[in-house]
């Protein structure tokens, strides 16, 4: 815990805490959040910009709501570390996203304060409308009130929910924080518009007074549909000559405002707390606010890892020349060269440009990468249309955000055997971001699709060769899994190669005799490999090691052999149990009538909480430890 822990905010354990302040104070305390949020995240690292640029709206909002009674549904989570602050965590905020410690998104199991979890994007409208519509129900005074920001408002739910807010009965707030960004800069024509829109605080003092008085003749009632607000709407654009797209859905608009004046957000919150209807603010706030590297440069200080306070310089780690690449850095460099030898390649990206390195490409080859936004289901379909004109996309997206696009990938891509590559990026155990992030679920999503094509490389080289292997002529769907982090070999920039679809191939061979066979798909074989070396040479001898490369299509020829040969059979994979490539072999071998043992080695069927990636592997026993335990286990029992 931080020292530095201010006059005011050293009292404020509770929002009732707070409540307790003057209006006037509110700016002090505001400052001394934002001080607490530096100190603490510039020794712990996490999400810094957003959460700087939301400080104001939080104080704001935990002063005028009864919260936890009324509901806030933050979204894109990591705006909520002011939230949690303020919510009885301060004391534990050094604990933020450490194993054991408080999660960095909003967790309703770890505080009633946490109406719904939010650790991806676009999905606080409908979660909060849901809320708001079952107090309706209730004929509840509850309120509820959705705070999308950061970029969240390109994702297609996001418009789903704000639809449908105008067709029910609500009392919905939506708090829009726009700060023109995501991680990178928001792009696309509603970002543009956000920008533009302009709303008259007289016009809507005089809206106010019109709605009474026609009420009061009797000669405006509002009703179920909305008609109210369409005629009200309507009235809006008569006089100010404008017409925003919130209420063309019969959504009542506010705004735009300073969404770093807490004083004037109270009073604005306070204003439109209690009317009727789904009505939206719409906030400015500058991401990083208050610390000036942050401002200057948002996407870099989106998530910039330990830094020193005072100067603001980043305490990057030192990195050895011989040191082997990120992952996410040799699919950068890799789709460049592919792309300069082959003009029919394009990447595309939702809002992932620098997390996945595209932006090598797209700094040379702007005109032939698309960021479309916190949108994966577009992303997808998107690049589909790209591959019916003839291109040939490598769409970027991480494993957990992918789960938003399984639909499009099996309707609008495997259906149609269209030629494009999907490289998810931060498959398996991603450490501190935890459960909302981790990537677990996609080989047991795309294993059971008929047209795909499922790899996982072993390392750095082997990714380069599958991604060239994809790009060839009629590969039809092919989906190249990868982890966060950095990969095994340091001299990776090797010339590419094609390799055999649906062919495994031998790392280890312990002879005819053997007992133990170990069927390793991914990057964790290297880790199996370590195991393997730190076992004395009789069990060695006993144990033999095959990297499997696809999951689908299943190297069936390579498993039936192992199973004749050796009397156990273990799994690794860094993917969900249920449903994944161990399932794969148990199948292969029932279909083939054998019944050899077969143990897999795996992620359980639970959703694993946040830590280091390293901590968390030897949780699961995937580490060398783990499998080597695993290992010598197994050769007991042959």
């Amino acid at each position: 815990m931080t020292d530095s822990v201010g006059t005011l905010l050293s009292h404020i354990n509770t929002p009732a805490d707070l409540k307790r302040l003057e209006l006037d104070q509110l700016p002090q305390l505001c400052a001394e959040l934002r001080q607490f949020i530096i100190d603490e995240l510039s020794a712990n690292p996490g999400h810094f910009g957003a959460s700087l640029g939301v400080v104001e709206l939080t104080v704001a909002l935990h002063y005028v709501y009864n919260t936890p009674e009324d509901s806030i549904v933050w979204d894109v989570g990591h705006q909520a570390y002011a939230h949690k602050i303020l919510t009885g965590r301060r004391n534990k905020f050094a604990t933020n996203r450490k194993l054991h410690g408080i999660c960095g998104f909003p967790n309703p199991k770890e505080s009633e304060y946490d109406a719904f979890i939010a650790g991806h994007a676009s999905n606080s409208i409908s979660a909060a409308l849901g809320i708001s519509v079952g107090q309706t129900l209730d004929k509840s005074a509850k309120r509820a009130v959705a705070v999308i920001g950061d970029g969240a408002m390109t994702g297609g739910l996001a418009f789903e929910g704000l639809n449908n807010a105008s067709s029910c009965r609500n009392n919905l707030t939506i708090i829009l924080n726009d700060n023109h960004m995501a991680i990178d800069h928001v792009v696309g024509g509603l970002s543009n518009y956000l920008v533009r829109i302009n709303t008259s605080k007289r016009y809507n003092s005089f809206r106010s007074k019109v709605y009474k008085l026609f009420c009061k003749m009797g000669w405006l009632k509002e009703d179920e549909s909305g008609k109210y607000t369409q005629r009200n709407n309507s009235l809006k654009a008569f006089l100010t000559n404008q017409h925003t797209l919130f209420e063309g859905l019969s959504v009542r608009y506010f705004g735009p405002v300073d969404g770093h004046d807490v004083v004037n957000l109270v009073k604005i919150l306070r204003d439109v707390k209690d009317y009727n209807g789904p009505k939206i603010i719409h906030i400015r706030t500058k991401k990083g606010k208050g610390f000036k590297p942050a401002e200057e440069c948002a996407t870099e200080w989106h998530a910039p890892g330990k830094f020193d306070k005072n100067t603001g310089k980043r305490i990057v780690p030192e990195i050895k020349s011989d040191q082997p690449p990120l992952f996410q850095d040799v699919f950068g460099h890799t789709l460049l060269e592919l792309a300069r030898e082959n003009e029919q390649i394009v990447g595309v990206t939702p809002a992932m440009a620098t997390g996945c390195s595209m932006t090598y490409m797209m700094n040379e080859m702007p005109e032939r990468t698309f960021d479309v936004g916190i949108a994966e289901g577009h992303a997808v379909t998107f690049s589909a249309g790209l591959a019916k004109e003839g291109k040939l996309p490598f769409c970027n997206i991480y494993s957990s955000f992918m789960q938003r696009a399984y639909d499009n990938v099996i309707h609008d891509v495997a259906l149609q055997k269209l030629d494009m590559v999907i490289c998810l990026d931060r498959a398996g155990l991603v450490g501190a971001d935890g459960a909302t992030h981790h990537g677990v679920f996609d080989i047991a999503c795309f294993r059971t699709v008929p047209n795909l094509t499922l790899a996982s490389p072993l390392n750095e080289i082997e990714l380069r060769n599958l991604m060239f292997t994809a790009a060839q002529p009629n590969m039809g769907p092919f989906i190249i899994r990868y982890p966060r982090g950095r990969g095994f070999v340091a001299d990776w920039h090797q010339p590419m190669r094609p390799m055999p679809v649906g062919k495994g191939y031998c790392l280890h061979d312990a002879g005819a005799c053997a007992k133990v066979a170990v069927l390793s798909f991914g990057p964790r074989g290297n880790v199996a490999r370590l195991a393997l070396e730190q076992l004395d040479a009789d069990a060695q001898n006993n144990i033999g090691l095959y990297n499997m490369v696809f999951a689908k299509p299943l190297d069936s020829e390579l498993v039936l052999d192992v199973a004749k040969r050796y009397k156990r059979i273990v799994t690794i994979e860094e993917g969900s149990l249920a449903g994944g490539f161990g399932s794969a072999v148990l199948e292969c071998l029932a279909d083939a009538g054998l019944s050899v043992p077969v143990r897999r080695v795996g992620i359980p069927d639970f959703f694993v909480e946040h830590g280091s990636q390293d901590e968390l592997y030897a949780i699961l026993g995937m580490d060398a430890n783990g499998l080597r335990k695993t290992f010598v286990e197994e050769l007991s029992k042959s």
